[in-house]
């Protein structure tokens, strides 16, 4: 029997696209189709724009050494430049990219930070295949996983409407509308409303929007859910189900419609071992010659990168004669302050960490001003390792393969490890071995409660909670769960948030600025914050990419 396209390894580039077309084709929207794959697809190579050896002489600092800093050292080394990355944290590396390991032999691991690549994400994809990772498939044939939602447990199998529906004051038209049909309604009747050139805006920054596509990006998701006639009762129960969304109703309604434009949910991979592998694959580049990434660039021509840990910038100063850039910076340990100087800077540090950064003269007052308001949200992820797999296992609480649950309980998801999506058969992959559970993911306000609570507090309410989806009696876990581990992302000294999630019309405010060049053309932005991608890897790696041609096109020019 063949193998359905969602469930090979390593896809290529044809398969993936077929996997494009057929759910846009399912969607009712093939004419996406060529919007998405070139919005998306990485920027041109940077020796479009300089020769490689150009830069020979020219020093460039990056700050931030998460993939959004990596993917621009490695496109300027290109074109000989001397770069140099000052990276504050000095414990791990690839940023917002977190795969922690249980065990030296990093047999059980997860992920805290990026864990889904859908197959729609070009750039990443891009990356992916220059280094030759290997991935295997996330998505699930058949989803039998746990909904637990007003203190009622249904599987994703049973009716929403004969279990759920009765639980919440919905009007008799909302009660005689299918789950599926009320669901598309609240999120994709307006996206598809637009003319599909004005949907792709969706996934572009402009300095102008359509009128038609304005209202997406400057109303909040209840707004629009309320604007769209629907009640209070149906808006609680799109909240519990969908409890992503139930916890991000303040942000701009347009922040969910883009994932559902690009399908982000449907189809997605990760990064067999780690995606760690990612970043590491990138540092790893740095410290070799005669790589084929390079596409037979003379090693001559090729610049240096040096990768600086444990240096957080503290101020960027630009020089009395406009040409140069200073940036002052401090070990994390010794606290001892340095000071470099730089032809160009590319900045692919959050917003929220480059608020604390001294900045003379101030960049543009809207840039200032986005830096001070754009808004990130909090994420919280805790890990069990568990001696079983009880989640497998042949009976009520069980039979899940991967997927996610879901529930309006505070831990708001729990996500099953997927390296036994593809086993032949259960004595290849034993429901008896052990894994490492997502036992919570939740966003914004679930995480900042939970993750605030006192550790052995937040351990007990997180298995209590578990065990309350999975229709366990009280302590099941006890003997189950041999080790925990939990991340606030808020609390991460270098993040401080999760990722960046647009307030409603900050899009339309500031979106085209942030993305602006400062200091006379020699500084420019990258980081998923400034790209269309807010929370994916797509958007750091694109603006790095993008932010190193824009660097290199400038310096041709005033070379010419």
């Amino acid at each position: 029997m063949a193998v359905p396209l969602n469930q090979v390894t390593n896809p290529t580039d044809e398969q993936r696209r077929e996997m494009i077309r057929a759910s846009l084709e399912a969607a009712g929207r093939p004419e996406d189709y060529e919007y998405i794959v070139s919005l998306l697809s990485p920027p041109s190579d940077i020796t479009n724009y300089a020769a490689p050896g150009e830069l020979k002489g020219v020093k460039i600092g990056v700050i931030g050494g998460g993939l959004a800093g990596l993917s621009a050292a490695f496109e300027l080394r290109k074109l000989g430049a001397d770069i140099t990355i000052l990276e504050a944290n000095d414990n791990r590396i690839g940023g917002r990219v977190y795969t922690y390991y249980f065990e030296p032999e990093g047999k059980y691991y997860n992920e805290f930070g990026a864990h889904r690549i859908p197959v729609t994400h070009e750039t990443t994809w891009h990356y992916i295949n220059l280094f030759g990772l290997n991935t295997r498939p996330l998505s699930v044939t058949r989803r039998n996983n746990f909904l637990y939602v007003h203190n009622t447990r249904l599987r994703t199998t049973d009716s929403i409407e004969q279990i759920l529906y009765p639980l919440y004051n919905l009007t008799p038209q909302e009660r005689s509308t299918p789950w599926a049909e009320l669901d598309d309604y609240a999120f994709l009747y307006l996206m598809n409303q637009l003319p599909p050139d004005v949907r792709s805006e969706l996934i572009q920054i402009l300095p102008e929007y359509s009128p038609e596509y304005i209202p997406l990006m400057t109303h909040s998701i209840r707004q629009t859910l309320e604007n769209l006639g629907l009640s209070q009762g149906a808006i609680s129960l799109i909240s519990g189900v969908d409890s992503g969304t139930g916890s991000t109703l303040n942000a701009s309604y347009d922040e969910i419609t883009h994932e559902e434009y690009t399908l982000d949910y449907r189809n997605t991979y990760t990064i067999q071992g780690g995606i760690v592998n990612l970043p590491y694959a990138f540092i790893q580049s740095f410290l070799t010659s005669d790589l084929p990434q390079y596409q037979n660039i003379p090693n001559d021509q090729l610049g240096t990168v040096t990768y600086q840990p444990g240096q957080t910038v503290t101020g960027i100063y630009q020089s009395p004669s406009r040409n140069q850039i200073i940036l002052t910076h401090r070990n994390v340990r010794s606290l001892k302050r340095t000071a470099d100087v730089f032809d160009y800077v590319v900045c692919a540090i959050p917003y929220s960490t480059l608020r604390e950064v001294d900045i003379k003269p101030y960049f543009s007052n809207l840039k200032m001003q986005a830096i001070l308001e754009f808004n990130y949200i909090n994420s919280q992820k805790t890990f069990f390792l568990c001696n079983q797999r009880f989640w497998e296992q042949d009976a009520d609480y069980g039979r899940m393969v991967g997927g996610f649950s879901q529930t309006d309980l505070p831990i708001q998801f729990i996500f099953y490890p997927g390296d036994h999506i593809l086993c032949p058969n259960a004595s290849s992959c034993s429901p008896y071995e052990p894994g490492v559970l997502v036992a919570s993911y939740n966003y914004h306000l679930n995480s900042t409660r939970v993750g605030n609570m006192e550790s052995r507090l937040r351990y007990e309410l997180i298995k209590d909670s578990v065990e309350e989806v999975h229709g366990l009696p009280r302590g099941f876990l006890d003997s189950i769960v041999e080790k925990h581990k939990t991340v606030v992302w808020d609390n991460q000294p270098y993040s401080r948030g999760a990722f960046a999630m647009a307030l409603p019309s900050q899009k339309k405010l500031f979106a085209y600025e942030m993305l602006q060049p400062e200091f006379n053309g020699r500084i420019y932005f990258a980081g998923e914050h400034v790209s269309t991608k807010h929370g994916w890897m797509q958007g750091a790696l694109y603006t790095g990419m993008n932010a190193a041609n824009q660097l290199a096109q400038h310096l041709h020019n005033r070379l010419q």
